[in-house]
C-alpha cells in the first residue's frame, strides 16, 4: 500500500508501531505522554494520544517525536480518565499528519479511536470491495479498513462488532481502541506483535512493551493473548477470545532488534536473549582476534555476550551521538547516508592496528554497514570481521516491517561470501537458523521466521507485493 514516495529501494526498512492504553487514572493523557516517551524507539515520524472522560473524546496528533508534539498546554487540554496512545512509523500509507493515529471516527453517535501495530496482509483487497460498495476512506492506511468493519457490525456492540471485523483481517495486529467510555486491546491469533497489561494502583494499562509499564511504575500483570480482545472499564478487565485459536508466531525481529532491552516481550527478557545470541555466535563462529565490538546500540547486547564466551576484551570501538536517529528507521535514503557519517565515530587509539570483529544485530541492504566497516579500515584496524546474530534476510515481510520487496534485500541477490566482499571484510559469519532460535530458549516453532525462510504463516492475498505496494501507483 506504499505510495511512490516509500517504495521498497526509495526507504530504508522501517520497524512497526508502538502502542499504550490506560483506563481509570484522573491524568490518563499524561501516563499516555510517558508510555509513548518509553515506546519512542518504536515510532519517530508521528505520534497521538485520543483521552475520554465518560462524555466525551479528546484527541490531539502530529508530524514528529513525542515530546515536540505534546507540550503542556496540549496535555492540559487532553482531559479524561481514559486514553490511547500511538508513535508510528509508516508500513503503510505515507508520512502525512492524515496517517498519524490513533484514526478516530464518528459512527452512530459513538466517537471511535484505534492505534495499529503490524500491517494487514488482505487490506487492499478489503478496501477495493468495501469502496465498491460505497465507504469513502479518508487515509492510506490499512488500519482504517478494521474501522470500515466495525462501523458494518455496529448493531452487535463493540466488542462484537470489533470480533467480526477481526474475523475478516489477515495479518499482524496488535490493537487500542477507545469510545468514550471504554478501553479495548486486541492481538492477532498467531501473535506477530507484542502486547502487554499492568496495573497501577487501581488503573488498568495496555502497552506493546514493559518499558512503558516501568516508567509509568505500573506493575505488570500478563501479556495479552494471542487471539484475545481485552476491555477495559469501570468494571475492571474483561476478556474475550472470539477468533479461532491459531499456531503462536511471535516475530522474532523484537529480540533481535526492535524492542528495547529492558523490556520483556513474549515472555522473556530481551537483554539476556540478545546476550545468549552473542553467545551462540562465538560457539558457531570462534574468531581468533583482539577485541570485540558493536556498532552502538542495538548490537552491543549481542556483542557482549560474544566476548564474554570467547574470554576476548569487549570495547565500544566507535562512540554514537545520541542526538541522532536510529540509522535503521530514518524516513529518507539521504538522510541515512547522513547519519552513518555523523552517528558513529571510531575511537582510534583502540581499533589502530587490532583485529577487530563486529557483532551486528542484522544486515538488511548493506549500505550502511559498508560505510561503517570503511571508516573502522581508515581509523587503522588491521583486520576487520564481522559476526550477525540473525541469519541472512532473503524473503520481504509482510506483516509489518518495511522492507517489503526481495530487491531491497542484499542477502536475496548475493552469497555470503559475495556480501562480505561488498561490505569490504575479512570474515563474515552469520548465526544458523536453528543457533538463533536455540538461544531464545524458547519453542522454535512459537516464531515467525518468514523473513529467513520464507515460510509465512498467513495467507497472503494472491501477489501480496504487486497488490499491496504496487497497485497504488496503478490507481
Amino acid at each position: 500500500m506504499n505510495p511512490p514516495d516509500n517504495l521498497p529501494g526509495n526507504s530504508p526498512p522501517k520497524e512497526y508501531c508502538g502502542i499504550f492504553g490506560i483506563y481509570g487514572h484522573p491524568e490518563a493523557a499524561r501516563l499516555a505522554y510517558f508510555g509513548l516517551y518509553a515506546l519512542q524507539h518504536r515510532g519517530q515520524e508521528s505520534c497521538g494520544i485520543v483521552t475520554g472522560d465518560g462524555y466525551q473524546v479528546r484527541q490531539h496528533k502530529g508530524l514528529g517525536l513525542v515530546p515536540d508534539v505534546f507540550q503542556q498546554p496540549v496535555l492540559d487540554s487532553l482531559s479524561g480518565h481514559l486514553a490511547i496512545g500511538h508513535v508510528r512509523y509508516s508500513t503503510t500509507g505515507s508520512t502525512l499528519l492524515r496517517n498519524a493515529q490513533p484514526f478516530v471516527v464518528h459512527h452512530g453517535g459513538e466517537t471511535l479511536a484505534i492505534g495499529h501495530n503490524g500491517n494487514l496482509v488482505n487490506a487492499m483487497e478489503i478496501r477495493h470491495r468495501l469502496e465498491e460498495e460505497g465507504s469513502i476512506f479518508q487515509s492510506t492506511m490499512d488500519t482504517e479498513v478494521i474501522v470500515h468493519l466495525i462501523a458494518r457490525h455496529a448493531r452487535r456492540g463493540m466488542v462484537g462488532a470489533l470480533s467480526e471485523a477481526l474475523a475478516e483481517v489477515r495479518g499482524a495486529y496488535s490493537l487500542v481502541l477507545a469510545t468514550r467510555d471504554l478501553v479495548i486491546g486486541a492481538r492477532d491469533p498467531h501473535g506477530f506483535r507484542p502486547l502487554c497489561l499492568g496495573q497501577l494502583n487501581g488503573s488498568l494499562l495496555l502497552a506493546s512493551e514493559t518499558c512503558a509499564l516501568d516508567l509509568v511504575q505500573a506493575e505488570y500483570l500478563r501479556d495479552v493473548e494471542p487471539g484475545e480482545i481485552v476491555v477495559l472499564s469501570e468494571n475492571g478487565l474483561t476478556s474475550y477470545k472470539t477468533l479461532p485459536p491459531a499456531p503462536k508466531k511471535f516475530c522474532i525481529f523484537e529480540f533481535i532488534y526492535f524492542a528495547r532491552p529492558d523490556s520483556r516481550i513474549f515472555g522473556a527478557n530481551v537483554y539476556q536473549i540478545r546476550k545468549r545470541l552473542g553467545a551462540r555466535l562465538a560457539q558457531e563462529h570462534p574468531l581468533t582476534v583482539d577485541l570485540a565490538m558493536p556498532f552502538p546500540d542495538s548490537g552491543t547486547y549481542a556483542a557482549l555476550g560474544y566476548a564474554e564466551a570467547l574470554r576476548v576484551p569487549f570495547e565500544m570501538g566507535v562512540i554514537r551521538n545520541h542526538y541522532v536517529g536510529r540509522t535503521f528507521i530514518q524516513p529518507s535514503q539521504s538522510m541515512r547516508d547522513f547519519s552513518v557519517r555523523v552517528k558513529l565515530n571510531p575511537v582510534r587509539e583502540i581499533l589502530q592496528g587490532k583485529r577487530i570483529v563486529v557483532v551486528e544485530d542484522s544486515i538488511i541492504r548493506g549500505t550502511t554497514s559498508r560505510t561503517r566497516v570503511k571508516t573502522l579500515r581508515e581509523a587503522g584496524a588491521k583486520e576487520v570481521s564481522m559476526v550477525v546474530s540473525c541469519p541472512p534476510t532473503r524473503y520481504p515481510c509482510y506483516y509489518g516491517i518495511d522492507f517489503s520487496s526481495k530487491g531491497e534485500l542484499i542477502a536475496t541477490h548475493k552469497t555470503v561470501a559475495e556480501i562480505r566482499d561488498y561490505l569490504g571484510l575479512d570474515y563474515l559469519g552469520y548465526i544458523s537458523l536453528e543457533g538463533m532460535t536455540a538461544a531464545t530458549r524458547m519453542d522454535s516453532q512459537g516464531f515467525c521466521l518468514a523473513c529467513f525462510n520464507g515460510d509465512y504463516a498467513v495467507e497472503l492475498a494472491g501477489d501480496f507485493s504487486k497488490t499491496c505496494f504496487e497497485a497504488c501507483l496503478a490507481r
